[in-house]
Formats: structure tokens, sequence, C-alpha cells
């Protein structure tokens, strides 16, 4: 029997950053350009219930869903690439799976039998793949499965995919990314990593139908036949990954290397019309031939590892293009910025951006950051925490308020400019107090926001505790500091501008997670081309 969605499931072997997220995104994207309407789900094998409670030095950033899930960032590239929101249903981890299948059995669900790993789990994770098929809004699924083939945790995932590569016979294939790594010594790629990889995967009891093959070399002819004959596969079935400039290139090798055309051959579906993929080349053209350059600092506590930054880095790339501009990131640790050293690290930039975190550790250096971009007309974007940043910055340095701070950091002090909602104090689960998801915000006419979005009424992705505290609101106006975007129902400030800086803008919510390839976040297109005539 022949369902109507099918599935794709993306597996990796060797080593772990190989890229399954972008070759996913790839693939997807080069299926929407031939018609079909593509999702792309990710299964995480670690423990915790989400990523919400990770540090950003282990896992990147957490990316947020319009409907409040925080999730992998591997999301963020699916949406980039494909314009398309993605859910709760999009990422499942371990621990949501161990959770459903606990709960369940404490419910009596089972009947009193034993609970296992065969069949109770793997249902459960049979179950969650198969949530966005059953919907009926997508044609092809494409399940990228974290972690490496062989590592205890991804084995329950595997054992699910074997069981629907029977049960859903045809509508099944397996992609399995590996590596062929050159050995400088003899001068050769080597293939035997990726024969053992899919040993591996086939005593798990899957064959995977195309092989994907991270290299830093052309893979020719007689190492393509090798590969096939090896691993059980058909030569056009062995695809070349070659390292590429920019993630954006990838969509584009892989339709070089007709993945798309493989993919849809060995699910039996037809290949319609050829990839429609013009926007998509048209933005890589722009990309690489800027006409303009700006020098941005990201000012943040995580700079050490990019990929917690990874959204608002991607945002930076779609707004330059937008802006025919090559933005250069300039990442600048927050704690290590002081009031000697401020002027010689901030001196040279076009534009600052205080970035978002949390706690208290490298809090006074955003703050000083904001005053060096309120007091020296550099434009200003501040998220989430930079938006508090900028609301205490200017509470002491401009209202006169010395001692103004969040209740995040500081407790008791005198001027809470930055409070904590009534309604979260009561929770105290860690994962329960945020704000998290989509919410509603109307834009003041005549301000910079307004004209960026060229709309009334917005709707943008939250992740925060705390709020600018209203108490304060008719000071902070007369002083000079604007709110010029509320929520529409509960009244709190999700935009602040200070109308006589060139552009200064606080935004409570996370502007990045919207940027796309097809759609620049226009708070971000807007403050670079501030940038660009700053620098003029």
């Amino acid at each position: 029997m022949s369902n109507s969605t099918k599935y794709v499931f993306v597996t990796g072997g060797v080593t772990s950053s190989l890229g399954k997220g972008i070759i996913s995104a790839s693939l997807a994207k080069l299926l929407q350009a031939r018609g079909y309407s593509a999702t792309i789900q990710k299964l995480d094998p670690y423990i915790n219930i989400d990523p919400g409670t990770l540090n950003p030095y282990e896992h990147g950033e957490c990316f947020v869903t319009d409907d409040g899930a925080e999730t992998d960032l591997d999301l963020g590239h699916y949406e980039r690439f494909l314009n398309v929101p993605t859910s709760q249903a999009n990422n499942v981890t371990t621990g949501r799976i161990y959770q459903s299948v606990i709960d369940k059995e404490r419910r009596g669900d089972y009947l009193g039998k034993t609970v296992q790993i065969i069949p109770h789990i793997t249902d459960e994770i049979k179950e969650r793949i198969q949530l966005l098929g059953k919907k009926g809004e997508f044609d092809i699924v494409i399940t990228e499965i974290g972690g490496t083939v062989g590592d205890i945790e991804s084995l329950p995932y595997v054992e699910a995919v074997r069981q629907l590569m029977w049960e859903l016979e045809n509508d099944c294939i397996v992609i399995h990314l590996t590596l062929v790594p050159y050995l400088a010594a003899a001068g050769e790629l080597k293939t035997k990593p990726t024969q053992h990889s899919v040993k591996q995967l086939l005593e798990l009891g899957v064959q995977p139908d195309i092989l994907v093959c991270r290299t830093e070399h052309e893979l020719d002819l007689n190492l393509r036949r090798k590969i096939a004959k090896f691993c059980n596969v058909s030569m056009n079935a062995v695809i070349e990954s070659r390292d590429a400039s920019t993630i954006y290139d990838v969509p584009l090798l892989m339709q070089e290397e007709e993945l798309d055309k493989v993919v849809l051959e060995k699910l039996k579906l037809p290949t319609k019309s050829s990839p429609n993929l013009e926007s998509w080349k048209n933005f890589l053209t722009h990309l690489k031939n800027p006409t303009n350059h700006v020098t941005i600092g990201l000012v943040g506590k995580y700079v050490e590892l990019k990929d917690s930054y990874k959204s608002i880095s991607e945002a930076f790339i779609h707004a330059g293009v937008s802006n025919e501009c090559k933005v250069d990131v300039k990442w600048i640790h927050s704690e290590k910025l002081t009031e000697d050293n401020i002027a010689d690290e901030l001196s040279n930039l076009d534009g600052i951006l205080v970035a978002p975190g949390f706690g208290s550790r490298g809090i006074s250096g955003k703050i000083q950051a904001v005053r060096y971009a309120r007091e020296n007309n550099v434009p200003f974007f501040g998220i989430c925490l930079g938006m508090q940043c900028a609301v205490i910055e200017f509470a002491r340095n401009v209202i006169g308020w010395p001692d103004a701070h969040s209740t995040e950091i500081a407790e008791d002090c005198n001027y809470p400019v930055i409070n904590m909602m009534e309604e979260q104090k009561s929770i105290s689960n860690m994962g329960g107090t945020m704000r998290l998801g989509a919410y509603k915000c109307h834009l003041k006419p005549n301000t910079l926001a307004h004209q960026a979005y060229n709309t009334d009424i917005i709707s943008e992705r939250h992740r925060h505790r705390y709020e600018f505290n209203n108490e304060y609101l008719e000071q902070f106006e007369q002083a000079g500091m604007i709110a010029t975007g509320k929520n529409p129902e509960t009244g709190l400030v999700e935009v602040v501008e200070i109308p006589n800086h060139p552009w200064f803008v606080g935004a409570q919510y996370h502007p990045e997670y919207k940027s796309t390839v097809a759609c620049p976040h226009p708070l971000f297109v807007a403050f670079v081309k501030a940038a660009i005539e700053n620098k003029k």
C-alpha cells in the first residue's frame, strides 16, 4: 500500500558536523523548486526535553518557532532555505520520546505490559516521524537523524527507520552522509571510512539508497565505482559534496550532482519540471558581488562559538545582499569591554549590535557598548537582552538613575527598569518561565520600526523572561527614549527608539529568527542601510 507522503531519512557516518542539516535543507529546496511541498524534521538523540536549557557553548543557539518550541539550530537552516515556518513537530528529542512513553505507562496505556525500547520507544519515534506526513500538507518529509551511526544514543532511531522501511515499502529512502578523507601523505582520497560506516548501518538492518560523500577533492569515476560496488548502491547514487565557499552554494552543487533527481527516481515520483532556482541564483550573484562594505560589531558573551549567534550572522548575510553590501561581523566579547578600551574596540565600526543572552556575565560590557553607540551616533541595534541593556544604560546616563538595573541581575535595585512579569514570578521550573513564540506588536507611525516594516501590526518570536517596566515609561519618553512598538493585548513594550539619534533601535523580540533568503528581515535590512549611510 502506498502512502501519499514519502519519507527521506538522512543519517550520518564517520564523524559529526558533516552538514546533514545543510544537505537536508538543500534537498528540500530543490524539491520545492520542482513544485513539491517538502518539510524537514530533526531527531536529536540527547535526553534534554529541548535545547532551551542548554548552554550555547554546548549546542550553539536555541532556535524558536512561531508556536514557541525551543529547537535545534538546524531548524533555522530549514526556514532560511525554504521560507516556510517550522513548528514543535519539526524537532524531536530522545528526552521528549521517553517522557511521552513514561507518561503513557503511568496512565496505564500499555495495559500492564513491560515497557521496552522495542516496540514502545521505537513506536513512539515512528509516530513522531509520521506526524508531519499525516497532516496531508507535504508530499515529502525529510527526517534528519542527529549524531553518527554507531552512537548508542542513535540506535533506537535507526531501528525505527529500519521498521519504517518495511512498513512503508516504496515510500521511504535513506540518504547516508559520509566522509571521504584526503590523506596528504598518500596523496589520495580514502573510501574505507565510508565502507565501514555503511557496513555499520547494514549491521543495524538499514541499506542506504544514496550516499552523499563529503570531500575536499573531486570524486573521480573510479572512486565512485568503488564506493557503489562496496556499499551496494547504484553509481548515480554516489553524490559528491565538496566544501563550498558559502552554505547557500550547496543547493546548486547538489543540483549539479542530480541529488533531487535521484531521490525522486528512488521514491518513484515524477521529476516534474526542472527546478526553478532563478531567485536563489540571483541572491548568490548579489552575495558574491557586493558594491558596499560595512563592519558591524556583534557584542556578546558567547562569541567564541559563532553558532551561538547563527541566526544573527545569517540575517546579516540576507540584509547585506538586500543592500548589495558585504557585512563583516567583528565578534566582540562583552566581558572584555571596559571603559578604558571601549573606544579602541568600537571606534572603527559602522554599526553596533548588542546580542541576546541570559545572566549577569558580560552585562557591564554590553552597557558600555550601548553608551558608546548612543554618544557617538553609531547605528545601534539591541536584541532582547541587548534592548534591555539599552534601557538600563539610558536610565543611568540620561535620566540619571545610577543604580537602574534589571531584577534578573540586581533584585533589590532602586530602579528596576527591567522586571519580570507578575504572572511568571510564581513559576519555578526553568523551562516554563519564558515568553516563547510569536506575539503581535503594534508599531507607531513615523518611526524607524514602522519605516522598516511598512505596516502597523507585526508578529515576532520571543524568548525571554524579563520585560521593560511600564511604571517608568513616562520618564523614559520625557527624556527622549520612545516606546515605538507595543503588544496590543498587554501593553508590554516591544521596541524602543531614540529619535534624535541617526539609528537607534532596541527590540525585545528576536527578529533574526524570521530572516530568510527569500525574505530578509526588515529591521536587519534597515540597520545595514543605516550602517552604510553612517560610513559615508
